[in-house]
């Protein structure tokens, strides 16, 4: 069977016109009619083409389009030449046509599909934000999940019973729920953590220091690298510490100044430990001293200098010339062949406090899946999706096939093949598994246990990272809060107006730009623009989350 390829679009006209395509292309099997076109199709259409269990989903053949999110990290060749949807093609009777779209423009080319009404049968891997669950789920441009669950979801009903929290935060305001989500169980820490701050132990080794476990600590060893020739060429090229962007950073030893201690779900409000309320917190004492911190290691030439501009592939290049330090990512070794790095635990901070707040909420994107009312084979796409939150379903998608792409041990334990773990050709693992899986780069809709999935949070570096963290994780992980329009259109003009400007002076901050002696005239600044009403917002949909079932 050869599927059509599409490679990844980058002009908004292109995208337009590939969209259209793939609604026209979406059909039926045996000639039904167009289902975008609105017209009545076949009785192909009809539930009763579908099996209610097992394989194949339906009797009948089905061919859909889905509007597809992808990461760079998950090569360009298309998803239908993939061993597990090749696989699941012949299993279920279905047929996808995957329509990529990088992560770098999916929003603006999500927003532009739904505004011109030019989107295909469902859209994967998009990013769907809550709002615009609520937003195109009252239009009735996303479909309405409830009444389908019980009958056609049932493993995705199983886990939000297991997870009461679940169903929570899939739930919109209005009763609702329009999407399958990215969820991570919750007992599988160093999933939950994703990105740790790593250290090269070889370097802390020729330096004669021990593992840092404050952030004084920290500091000291970033400094003897900054003055050091750790590998040896003669050159000062050594950066102490490099990422994508300053905020990784800020989330991983925040907790060392005990805020944002309700996960990074919520990165402006958390809780007071000393009144139990709702606090603003980005605007404390303590968070300040944060960027104080941050600032001293980037006045110090501790932090390199493309921090705010840089992406992940220039990132993985300076890996790759044996350079970095310290940094956050998934794995070194997984993202660029970087060995003997290890994770930090929770720092201790200077006034005792020391939490690891780095921890994703377990769902991570509601809207990882969601149907549209282009589909006219609903009950067929729900099956489709449901399969991967099953036990058998989720070590498909993220093995493969035994035998092929992985192999089980004795003790009954999952292995990659060589050729995936040590490629000959010298890929990594991410560019190696692109010949079978997709999940590389994430916000994949499914369900993410340890047992099967086998990314470099399962590595034993990443694993040992968890344990570390285990005894300083957060008590209380706040899921997902789901906005009422009208709490929507706050949070999206004058909320947004707030987290910008935080945003951009934080980084003044950190970089000299603005002294700390303005630290007192900023925080009026921003109470004068409306944190008042922000808590109030927030307050109300944390109280709405609290009660619903």
């Amino acid at each position: 069977m050869k599927w059509t390829k599409l490679t990844a679009l980058t002009m908004s006209s292109v995208m337009a016109i590939s969209l259209a395509a793939g609604c026209s292309n979406t059909k039926e099997a045996d000639g039904g009619a167009n289902p975008a076109s609105g017209k009545e199709a076949g009785n192909v259409n009809k539930a009763g083409n579908v099996n209610k269990a097992g394989m194949p989903i339906v009797k009948q053949p089905v061919e859909l389009t889905f509007f597809t999110g992808l990461a760079d990290t998950n090569g360009s060749n298309s998803f239908e030449d993939r061993l597990v949807w090749k696989e699941y093609a012949k299993m279920s009777n279905m047929k996808i046509n995957f329509q990529f779209i990088p992560f770098a423009s999916l929003t603006e080319k999500r927003n532009l599909a739904l505004a011109n009404g030019d989107y295909p049968d469902a859209l994967y891997s998009a990013r769907v934000p809550a709002s615009d669950l609520m937003k195109y789920g009252s239009q009735g441009v996303f479909v309405k999940l409830n009444d389908y669950i019980d009958s056609y979801a049932p493993n995705l009903k199983k886990l939000m019973d297991k997870y009461p929290d679940l169903r929570k935060a899939l739930t919109m305001p209005d009763g609702n729920i329009y999407s399958f989500p990215s969820f991570y169980s919750p007992e599988f820490l160093p999933m939950l953590i994703g990105t740790p701050l790593w250290v090269k132990k070889e370097w802390l080794d020729k330096l004669n220091m021990k593992e840092p476990q404050t952030t004084e600590e920290f500091y000291s060893f970033l400094k003897a690298v900054k003055k050091t020739d750790l590998n040896g060429n003669g050159q000062a090229d050594e950066i102490p510490y490099s990422g994508t962007g300053i905020g990784p950073l800020i989330d991983q030893i925040k907790g060392a100044w005990g805020v944002g201690n309700r996960g990074l779900g919520h990165k402006f409000v958390d809780v007071d430990p000393k009144t139990n309320e709702l606090r603003f917190f980005r605007l404390t004492q303590n968070y300040k001293e944060v960027l104080q911190y941050v600032n001293k290691l980037y006045a110090e030439g501790l932090i390199d200098k493309d921090i705010f501009t840089q992406n992940g592939n220039a990132l993985y290049a300076k890996g790759a010339k044996n350079v970095l330090a310290s940094t956050i990512n998934p794995n070194p070794k997984t993202q660029f062949n970087g060995d003997g790095y290890f994770g930090l635990g929770a720092l201790k901070g200077p006034n005792g406090d020391q939490l690891y707040t780095h921890i994703k909420v377990p769902m991570v994107w509601p809207g990882a899946f969601v149907i549209t009312n282009k589909n006219k084979n609903i009950e067929a796409t729900i099956r489709w999706m449901d399969h991967f939150y099953s036990d058998e379903g989720a070590q498909f998608y993220f093995m493969g096939v035994e035998g092929t792409s992985y192999t089980k041990t004795a003790d009954g334990k999952l292995e990659f093949v060589d050729e995936i773990k040590k490629n000959p050709a010298g890929l990594t693992m991410d560019q190696a598994l692109t010949k079978y899986v997709t999940w590389m780069g994430g916000s994949y809709p499914g369900y993410v246990q340890e047992k099967y999935f086998k990314g470099s949070e399962t590595l034993p570096e990443s694993v040992e990272a968890g344990k570390k963290a285990q005894p300083y994780a957060l008590k209380e992980l706040w899921y997902n809060f789901n906005f009422t329009d009208a709490e929507t259109e706050y949070m999206t003009t004058k909320g947004s107006d707030i987290q910008t400007y935080i945003g951009e002076m934080e980084s003044k901050f950190i970089t000299g730009a603005t002294s700390f002696d303005e630290w007192d005239k900023y925080v009026t600044t921003v109470k004068n623009m409306g944190v008042d009403q922000y808590i109030k917002t927030y307050k109300t949909a944390y109280d709405r989350y609290n009660k619903s079932k």
